[in-house]
């Protein structure tokens, strides 16, 4: 959620911010009307008690009509009382619904407009010149059914499917080449529970406009995360940290979406599936340091994208497609032959402090007060990177090269039909 004092104060450019993300301006007036109930709630509530708390120092003292009259006065307070208790409690949850309804404010410099309105930062590397380029399920057919969507359908249904073979070496090498960079660039490797509690989904902003992408466990009132961030990021719930550097994650976890509305899109192979596993790279920050901290997760992501020889692109994402937590986000999309476009396989999201207001995750100023941790969030390697690293790597034979930097997670150099 966002800082209240900054809404009070800054009432129109938190407009502009809706209207930028193409949502609703009137959540933010809503948000004044039941920040001003609530103080008045408060202040009502607190006047009454203050006399409650006079009246009862007085009574010892009273005698004969006086102490008859506070008699009376003392019960009309008390249910008083009661009732501006009740109506606070209300005016306090009715704040945050409303606080709740206003996505981040986006930062200076992000376009506005929806999914198409992106601005493209750069091009990197070559495209390959492949003639009908073989998309990466016939590639893993060719390979030995390394990429078994039939199977993974017979068990589990649509958008599931086993990796087998040289297909799990891969996705292993994969994710074992990314933990490897990250702890070698000073993030802690962490390996997150996969089922977290409500708050810990609400407090990332999973539970508004994404609540349908969430598979829920109602028997035990738990989620399954969609990214590791969700845990990373409640990790430090109710803490107050040492910022003195940032903190620096990296969580790997099988992470799991049920793809709500997306029937009949990327139907083959596994582009959009409902199970894959991530290295997902999380920090907490001083808010000056956010900005700074979003371009280091970047540089890593696109380090990777290197490491494994995948033409890419980076986008600037506009306000509209952001989500309710982020400010800004940069996607890194890899070239993809037989779509003959690209596609997203890395997001990195400055979330400055929305995400720790909600989970009450702070450290001490040079003062020392308590003041809001900034959150950030990158994906540095996914399932989902198997599908350019096959494409792009084919060979007419049918074979894939192996990029350099995985050949010694799977033992080769080329995999053969």
């Amino acid at each position: 959620m966002i800082d209240l004092r900054f809404v009070r104060e800054n009432p129109d450019l938190v407009k502009a911010s809706q209207r930028a993300r193409g949502e609703s301006e009137s959540v933010v007036d809503d948000l004044l009307a039941a920040d001003e109930a609530r103080r008045s709630s408060v202040a009502r509530f607190e006047a009454l008690r203050a006399e409650q708390k006079q009246l009862g120092k007085q009574m010892p003292k009273a005698t004969g009509d006086e102490r008859a009259a506070l008699t009376v006065r003392t019960k009309e307070l008390s249910d008083q009382v009661k009732t501006a208790e009740a109506a606070n409690a209300a005016a306090a949850a009715e704040l945050r619904r409303a606080h709740l309804a206003v996505s981040n404010v986006v930062v200076d410099g992000v376009p506005p407009g929806g999914e198409d309105d992106y601005v493209v930062l750069r091009e990197v590397g070559q495209i390959p010149a492949i003639d009908h380029p073989r998309d990466h399920q016939e590639l893993g057919d060719l390979l030995g059914g390394v990429i078994d969507t039939e199977r993974g359908a017979k068990v589990s249904g649509s958008r599931f499917y086993f990796l087998t073979g040289a297909g799990a070496l891969l996705q292993f090498g994969l994710l074992q080449l990314a933990m490897q960079q990250a702890v070698e660039n000073g993030l802690v490797p962490v390996v997150p529970p996969v089922l977290v509690k409500p708050e810990s989904m609400e407090g990332t902003g999973f539970l508004g406009a994404h609540a349908s992408e969430i598979y829920r466990l109602e028997a035990d009132d738990l989620y399954l995360v969609g990214t590791s961030e969700v845990p990373l990021a409640a990790f430090h719930a109710n803490e107050i940290l040492n910022l003195d550097r940032p903190l620096r994650y990296a969580g790997w976890s099988t992470c799991f979406r049920r793809e709500a509305g997306s029937y009949g899109k990327d139907t083959r192979g596994i582009m959009r599936v409902h199970q894959f596993d991530k290295i997902e790279m999380f920090v907490y920050c001083k808010p000056e340091e956010a900005a700074a901290e979003h371009l280091k997760l970047l540089a890593w992501e696109e380090e990777m994208l290197a490491k494994v020889e995948i033409p890419y692109r980076v986008i600037d994402v506009a306000a509209g497609d952001l989500g309710s937590s982020a400010a800004r986000k940069y996607d890194c999309e890899a070239w993809v032959p037989s779509q003959g476009r690209y596609r997203e396989v890395t997001s990195t999201s400055n979330c400055t402090t929305f995400q720790s207001r909600r989970l009450n995750i702070r450290y001490r100023d040079a003062d020392g007060k308590p003041q809001a941790a900034a959150t950030l969030n990158g994906t540095l390697a996914t399932t989902r990177w198997m599908i350019p690293i096959l494409e792009n790597h084919q060979q007419p034979d049918g074979s894939v090269r192996v990029p350099k930097a995985l050949q010694p997670f799977l033992g080769r150099d080329v995999l053969e039909p």
